[in-house]
């Protein structure tokens, strides 16, 4: 035998495997693959809900501080409206004070020339 010439080998076919066995094992793959596709959706869904949930508890909590700045708003416009009057007494002795000290200055000057 030269070993420069290969021999042929005759060709075997594979053993015909079980169709049924093979259609089996593929549609149990095919159903874990389709079950393991439905339970990350469905975990996808039951994540979307508890952030629903959590973001509808913080619109709940930002309502609660809306109403109560809202309550303590109207509270400080009443304190505001029931003492506007003092203020305007305030400004009006203000002005007076104002006026007083004008005619106390004029009045010193006067004093003055008097004394010259």
């Amino acid at each position: 035998e030269d070993p420069a010439v290969e021999t042929a080998e005759e060709a075997k076919e594979p053993a015909e495997a079980d169709i049924n066995e093979l259609c089996k094992d593929m549609f149990n793959k095919m159903a874990a693959y389709l079950t393991g596709e439905l339970t990350a959706t469905s975990e996808d869904y039951k994540l979307l809900e508890n952030m629903n949930k959590l973001t509808s508890l913080k619109y709940l909590e930002m309502k609660d501080i809306a109403v109560n700045i809202s309550r303590n708003l109207k509270d400080l416009n009443q304190k505001y409206a029931a003492l506007q009057p003092y203020l305007e007494q305030i400004n009006l002795i203000e002005e007076q004070v104002a006026a007083l000290e004008r005619a106390a200055y004029k009045l010193d000057a006067y004093s003055k020339k008097l004394g010259n």
